[in-house]
């Protein structure tokens, strides 16, 4: 009987303990290197406000998407003039590195990227008129066939690169050589309205 009362005893202690453990949380873990990490994070975020100052990122920002010194990302062309009215006046000269030879076709994808991009708000034909303006959503988009604005297909490309006033950059949306696919339409939609 003594033995019962043993048994009894230590199933009731056994019972106790369970009843009062976390369930939440582990209690024993048999290969703990699988839950706890080393002691190092890969591509940890800057912590310190001399490292973020120094590259100039926001705190927390991982360290991966930096780019290394002096490259240049796959697929991207380097943009020679700055976001500036001085950097806008030189991009009037620039010319569209495209293949002269192939016009008709650069012009035939042009079309179809500023019916995408552009017409709702400059119009099919660039006279400003575009649905939106149509609907009074957004006023005040110029036509191309203003005599006041010197539109060339650096200063267009300039445009969609960096934006110009309300409008916004298109240099996520388009690629190099689509930006200076729809610079040369608009040219041409420019040529057409002046005519």
């Amino acid at each position: 009987m003594n033995s019962f009362k043993k048994i009894g005893l230590l199933l009731g202690l056994v019972v106790l303990v369970y009843a009062c453990s976390n369930k939440k949380s582990r209690n024993y873990q048999y290969m703990p290197n699988m839950y706890v990490p080393v002691g190092y994070e890969t591509y940890q975020g800057f912590d310190s406000i001399e490292e973020n100052t120094r590259i100039g990122l926001f705190k927390g920002v991982s360290e991966a998407m930096l780019p290394p010194e002096n490259t240049i990302p796959r697929g991207m062309m380097p943009y020679s003039f700055e976001n500036t009215p001085e950097g806008k006046e030189l991009s009037i000269l620039a010319k569209s590195p495209l293949d002269s030879l192939n016009m008709e076709k650069n012009l035939a994808v042009g079309k179809e990227l500023y019916n995408i991009y552009c017409a709702i708000c400059h119009g099919t034909k660039g006279d400003g008129q575009g649905n939106l303006v149509k609907r009074e959503k957004i006023l005040g988009v110029p036509t191309y066939a203003d005599v006041a604005r010197n539109i060339t297909i650096g200063s267009t490309y300039h445009a969609m690169y960096y934006g110009l006033n309300s409008m916004g950059s298109y240099a996520v949306q388009l690629n190099h050589k689509e930006r200076w696919q729809v610079a040369e339409y608009v040219v041409k939609l420019k040529q057409d309205l002046t005519k």
